[in-house]
């Protein structure tokens, strides 16, 4: 009997085919290489690697970064790893963040409506969603110890020079949409930096060795 591999979502898988990692200049690339050194002495101890990407609102950056890190992992076949998103505050996931993934390919429900949302990501069938929505980076929802915390935003980033619990804080920032809100670019502006932060994710798991 023949055993065939769980693929990503078709549609998925093509976005990342058409990923290019050569686009990183060589600055960004020193930025990116503590996340490949963290997930990589995970790996090399067989230990669980958990990474909470933190940003100011935990409504943009933070859950794109999150959704793409889960679904590369997945892509790459590295075991153990399971992403986490908070902000230093809680709002909601905007409505344009969960477009734009499903745009990509990735299949998104709503489980529950009010002023925060809570989305059901998939990327593949027979591995579990990502949940989404908003929350504090010490929500219970979020790992408290043994976690690398990954600093997606520059305000986060300057705010939080100390993570309760994180064995590794990494900076690793990102333009923010909102400024293209309500404006005839935002889809586009949306799509930019959801790729961006797919190819940076890509560059970091593509280096990692089982």
């Amino acid at each position: 009997m023949t055993t065939v591999k769980t693929k990503l979502f078709d549609q998925i898988e093509q976005a990342i085919s058409k990923l290019n990692t050569d686009k990183i200049n060589e600055e960004r690339k020193e930025i990116l290489q503590p996340l490949a050194n963290f997930i990589q002495s995970k790996t090399d101890t067989l230990e669980p690697i958990r990474i909470n990407f933190i940003c100011t609102h935990n409504s943009r950056r933070s859950h794109l970064s999150q959704v793409w890190a889960q679904t590369l992992a997945f892509y790459f076949n590295i075991k153990n790893v399971q992403c986490y998103s908070g902000g230093t505050e809680s709002t909601a996931l905007f409505p344009m963040v969960a477009q734009t993934l499903k745009n990509t390919g990735f299949r998104i429900e709503t489980i529950s409506e009010g002023k925060n949302p809570i989305y059901s990501i998939k990327y593949v069938d027979n591995e579990p969603a990502v949940i989404g929505f908003s929350k504090k980076l010490d929500d219970d929802f979020n790992p408290k110890s043994e976690f690398a915390a990954v600093m997606t935003c520059s305000q986060a980033d300057g705010g939080c020079p100390f993570i309760a619990g994180a064995e590794k804080r990494i900076p690793i920032t990102f333009e923010d949409p909102k400024a293209f809100d309500n404006t005839s670019q935002q889809a586009e502006k949306y799509q930019e930096r959801s790729l961006q932060i797919a190819t940076e994710l890509m560059y970091v798991f593509a280096q990692i060795k089982s």
